[in-house]
């Protein structure tokens, strides 16, 4: 069984970074297939950086150039670096795997963007 503690979140004002950790602990050997969603209130739950079959970062639109996902193997945690925070950040944050069958979900980190 794999357990996520993601850890970090925090309020920040726009233009304010944060940088999220997500412990992974448990029956797993690489932390390769983890990546970081997002959930924002009134939306789905979606994923917003992963890392690609050969290891390159992979962002969606709204957050390329300014999220940068970073993982350590050896400490068996992925990170994530916000930086330029805006409003439309705000959310609770989750790490997890990027697809197929998913882990159970941790309590996930919130992450509050005053403007």
């Amino acid at each position: 069984q794999v357990q996520l503690v993601e850890s970090g979140g925090g309020l920040v004002q726009a233009g304010g970074s944060l940088r999220l950790s997500c412990e992974v602990s448990g029956s797993i050997s690489t932390v390769d297939g983890i990546g970081w969603w997002r959930q924002i209130p009134g939306r789905s739950r979606e994923l917003v950086a992963r890392f690609s079959i050969l290891g390159d970062p992979i962002y969606v639109d709204d957050v390329r150039g300014r999220f940068a996902i970073v993982k350590d193997n050896s400490k068996s945690s992925v990170d994530l670096q916000m930086d330029n925070l805006k409003p439309e950040d705000t959310g609770t944050y989750f790490c997890n795997r990027d697809s197929g069958l998913m882990y159970s979900w941790g309590r996930g980190t919130q992450v509050t963007v005053s403007s």
